[in-house]
């Protein structure tokens, strides 16, 4: 008997369904895991600043709130009963400045209200310029 020497030669093939599907899994998790920010609706010029401080302030004011909540204005310990009796305080140091700047120094344990009660007294004084220092550590 013989056998006759019958290879089958297949075509190499591509098959692109299974390509397809990787490419096709790659686009939706690229989809899905991709933030859409649009940083372009706000256009927005931050200030720049100084490290440098004013060396002539005349229209300032310096309130500071320590810890167990007592008051200080440009250095001196300072007592009143109400923001009404502190408005003519912070009036008799501002020597008849028309919007003088409120500097805040207020410890980080002090109470909320005595920092609102120095608002209080700046906004019935007429006052509206209120700035909060911090410290960088």
């Amino acid at each position: 008997m013989r056998f006759r020497n019958t290879s089958f030669k297949e075509e190499p093939e591509i098959n692109l369904v299974p390509f397809i599907d990787v490419l096709l899994v790659i686009v939706i998790f690229l989809a899905v895991t991709t933030t859409y920010a649009k940083f372009s609706q706000l256009k927005i010029n931050l200030p720049v600043a100084s490290a440098e401080a004013k060396k002539n302030v005349p229209d300032q004011i310096e309130v500071g709130v320590s810890a167990d909540g007592q008051y200080m204005i440009n250095g001196q310990l300072t007592f009143f009963t109400s923001p009404v009796n502190f408005a003519s305080v912070l009036q008799q140091t501002a020597r008849g400045a028309p919007d003088p700047t409120v500097l805040l120094n207020a410890d980080g344990k002090a109470p909320h209200q005595s920092v609102v009660n120095v608002m209080e007294a700046a906004r019935i004084a007429g006052y509206s310029k209120i700035v909060f220092t911090t410290q960088f550590e």
